[in-house]
């Protein structure tokens, strides 16, 4: 199996007194950025990327980047420049981009020429991922959201041709019109990088990758219904002639270890403190669920089982809409009922899973539990976010390399967990 490693690199320290370990709501696009100070951007950012390298020497597979814009709770507004200096400075290591959002890339040309040029200098170890990417994104780089998906896919369409097809050549699409394409840089690996597609609750996204035969990643959803959604992909490749197996299928889990259950319980708690990501429920911050969920962007009758969580997260400021939305997707008036009264305390998201720490001895067990469950052939464990500092995120990897991932290995190995390395996706 493979095994990566993830945070969202979000923007605190207890020192400055900013989204500290006692935390202060957010509430998206709501917060200035004449707050924000560089100085201690500068310490962050070199510090998340000396993080990811000692992930790497502790024997991680995957070093994972997302993108998200104009927030605090991820600093990856442009995740290919980290991923240029990780593709340099690390040495084995995946480079796994989860991902670009390509619907607000007007030019994705450039964006062809610059993944080529991470896949070239880090020798052939970028995996690429793209992402539709949400109402935040939408409003901070003023795509207009009716044709997210057909730009999605347009643009998808095009980078591969363009990675694939010597030029030069015409491109005359919807969206995008070029009458030289003809990039010198094309990727290392040959057609191209691999290509994985996360996401939390578009079926049309999962029939659209389970059609190009894409692992799907799944970005910490609830156990049962992230199952649903796995079986979902089971239906849309049985219905393309193929049968799907544990390379189709990813998932991203919150674990910290640590050396005793006192100090992994301390750590842990900061999941959920500072600029943690406001979409998953318990975090600090409000979502506005009329920027989440702009008119056009989702379609609300093509929901995966997983957007209950997502009623969780947006139960503070959720539309109407996204009431129905909940009952068309076939959420029972209970359970969402449930979801909106839960806001996820750290004791039931620990119940559930949905963060898991503990000292290896602990923690070993309820990762078992998971893959059993799940059985996704890649996996990515979540740390190092909140309110964690530095400190934490170090003895954390420390531990994750000297018995976690080994014993993952052997249970990957056991239960023939083939990722998209050792099994193919075609």
């Amino acid at each position: 199996m493979f095994i990566g490693y993830f945070t969202e690199r979000p923007y605190q320290d207890e020192r400055s007194g900013y989204f500290g370990a006692t935390g202060r709501d957010i509430t998206d696009l709501g917060v200035s950025n004449g707050t924000y100070d560089p100085k201690l951007g500068a310490e962050l950012y070199n510090r998340y990327l000396d993080e990811k390298v000692y992930a790497e020497e502790m024997g991680f597979d995957g070093l994972m980047l997302n993108e998200h814009h104009s927030t605090p709770f991820c600093m990856g507004g442009v995740l290919n420049v980290e991923a240029a200096i990780l593709a340099r400075i690390t040495k084995k290591a995946k480079i796994v981009l989860l991902g670009n959002v390509l619907p607000i890339w007007d030019d994705p040309l450039w964006l062809a020429e610059e993944l080529a040029e991470i896949d070239m200098i880090s020798r052939g170890r970028l995996v690429t991922g793209w992402v539709r990417g949400t109402g935040r994104e939408s409003v901070a780089h003023n795509a207009q959201p009716p044709f997210n998906w057909e730009r999605f896919q347009e643009a998808h369409d095009f980078i591969v041709k363009a990675w694939t097809t010597p030029g030069p050549f015409r491109w005359e699409g919807e969206h995008y019109n070029y009458r030289y394409v003809n990039p010198w840089s094309r990727p290392y690996q040959e057609p191209h990088p691999q290509i994985w597609i996360p996401g939390v609750m578009s079926k049309n996204t999962v029939a659209w990758a389970a059609k190009q035969r894409y692992p799907y990643v799944m970005l910490a959803t609830e156990l049962e219904p992230t199952l649903k959604s796995y079986q979902y992909y089971e239906e849309q490749a049985q219905e393309n002639g193929y049968e799907s197996g544990t390379q189709h299928r990813g998932y991203l889990l919150k674990v910290h270890v640590d050396e005793t259950e006192e100090l992994a319980e301390a750590a842990a708690r900061k999941y959920i403190q500072g600029p943690s990501n406001p979409f998953l429920e318990g975090n600090q911050g409000n979502v506005r669920s009329y920027i989440q969920n702009l008119p056009g962007l989702t379609s609300r009758t093509q929901l995966l089982p997983t957007v209950t969580s997502f009623a969780a997260a947006a139960a503070r400021g959720r539309t109407a809409d996204f009431e129905k939305a909940t009952a068309e997707a076939g959420a029972a008036e209970e359970e969402e009922k449930k979801a909106s009264d839960f806001l996820g305390t750290f004791e039931q998201q620990s119940d559930k899973m949905s963060i898991i720490w503990g000292t290896p001895e602990t923690v070993i067990p309820k990762v078992k539990h998971v893959l059993e469950y799940l059985r996704p052939g890649s996996v990515f464990f979540w740390d190092g976010d909140g309110a964690m500092n530095h400190e934490d995120s170090m003895r954390s990897l420390r531990l994750f390399g000297e018995e976690v991932l080994p014993a993952v290995r052997e249970i990957g190995k056991s239960l023939d967990l083939q990722s998209p390395f050792e099994a193919s996706t075609k």
